[in-house]
């Protein structure tokens, strides 16, 4: 079926053949003609199949379709500035670049405050920085006629609940509500039970993000040194044309990105600590030429980067869901994928938590490392520089080995560790 056939018009068509999209995606094919029909909605598919566009190319056309006065008619709300600057990017592929402002903190807000009253359709924006320009009165939201939560089960996780809500009540009862998401926790059900109108489900794949039947899942067991040595010899034995490595923290980032640059690895540093034209900088670069990414949970979720290869849990997540979100960046468009996890013996019960809330097998590995034993590990980074010019920003804090799954044998979400102090998602999230 083709874009025509769904209503979209030859002005929406000719941009999307510009940017070399001829068909539209299943998820696509199910949501647009319910977009365009004005019905409440919650979406629920894979990261990678097009979700975006599902709704953009309906909910712009009616904008064009409908000259306003200058005030913000569609508002996305995204959990994070990454995300936020992903949705512009192709909303301004589609519209006039000046009807878009993409509002975020770690931003000049004043610039953000003079596009505001200088007039624009289209407002994305985190939740912090919505917030933060509607008590100044400088965002006013009395003409908002389609709000799209992006990420929904993300903005959850995060504890953006309460900031969702505060900016629903901004707007006026009557506008069109689409929600997107991976997968459909019960706090959005409830939001949905609370602020739309007999929401359409539209459910696209199965019910878990990560059961594709391309995507290998596997698992090796090291601790302490041996993770790096571990990643080293899963590198080399499986040799990733694309991958991202997933970090608990900015700090264990800082040190495996310094690890494997000295391993001569081309690999590309995105975290929270890094300024905004940084990881601007960093995405560029990962999705032109970069083989690796190592970056925390916030840093990278949601994003869609082309032909990832290998998604490696350096650190392996202590929750179904997240392993879920990671993995899905991988093996998309039925595009084989691997998932390596290093773990320590204490988390088996992960693995087989994962297993069976996913419903999945993984797979154990074995990886010689003897050929990297010698290699050493710099866990105390320079007091006086970054750890990378052009990269790193954060300073010697001291750690060691523990950290990463060295003895004294605790069990990952070990409350009594000192690193686990803060065990609320949120916190965990902006680490």
């Amino acid at each position: 079926m083709k874009f025509e056939e769904i209503g979209l018009n030859d002005e929406i068509v000719k941009s999307l053949t510009m940017m070399n999209i001829f068909e539209p995606t299943d998820v696509q094919l199910e949501s647009i003609p319910k977009i365009f029909a004005g019905k409440d909605a919650i979406i629920r598919a894979k990261t990678g199949t097009g979700k975006t566009l599902a709704i953009l190319l309906p909910l712009i056309q009616k904008l064009k379709e409908n000259r306003g006065r200058g005030e913000p008619r569609l508002l996305i709300l995204a959990p994070t500035r990454e995300l936020a600057l992903q949705i512009s990017g192709v909303a301004m592929k589609l519209i006039n670049r000046n009807r878009v402002i993409t509002v975020y903190g770690g931003s000049s807000i004043n610039i953000q405050i003079g596009a505001l009253r200088s007039g624009v359709d289209i407002v994305i924006g985190t939740p912090g920085r919505t917030i933060d320009l509607i008590e100044r009165k400088a965002l006013v939201l009395n003409s908002i006629e389609y709000f799209i939560i992006d990420e929904a089960d993300m903005m959850w996780d995060m504890g953006f609940i309460e900031d969702v809500e505060y900016i629903l009540d901004a707007t006026p009862t009557n506008k069109q509500i689409i929600i997107l998401s991976a997968t459909i926790p019960k706090e959005i059900i409830d939001l949905s039970k609370k602020r739309m109108i007999n929401p359409e489900i539209i459910s696209v794949g199965k019910n878990e993000e990560i059961t594709v039947e391309s995507i290998k899942h596997v698992y090796s067991i090291a601790a302490g040194v041996q993770k790096f040595h571990m990643l080293l010899a899963y590198i080399e034995k499986y040799n990733p044309d694309k991958a991202i490595i997933f970090m608990q923290t900015k700090r264990e980032s800082d040190i495996l990105h310094n690890f494997l640059v000295k391993q001569g690895l081309d690999a590309i540093l995105m975290h929270g600590g890094l300024t905004q034209a940084k990881r601007i900088k960093a995405l560029g670069k990962f999705r032109h030429s970069s083989r690796f990414l190592i970056a925390t949970n916030v840093a990278s979720r949601g994003l869609d980067i082309a032909d990832i290869s290998d998604i490696i849990n350096f650190d392996i997540p202590d929750t179904s869901n997240i392993y879920v979100h990671r993995v899905g960046r991988t093996a998309r468009m039925g595009k084989d994928g691997r998932a390596f996890s290093v773990i320590t013996r204490s988390q088996i019960g992960i693995i087989r938590d994962i297993e069976y809330e996913a419903n999945i097998r993984m797979e154990r590995i074995s990886l010689d490392i003897r050929a990297y034993e010698h290699i050493p590990v710099n866990f105390r980074l320079d007091r006086h520089r970054n750890i990378d010019s052009q990269h790193g920003t954060e300073r010697n804090h001291g750690t060691n080995n523990r950290r990463f799954g060295a003895k004294p044998n605790r069990k990952f979400n070990d409350k009594s560790s000192s690193d686990r102090r803060f065990t609320k998602k949120r916190y965990e999230y902006r680490k």
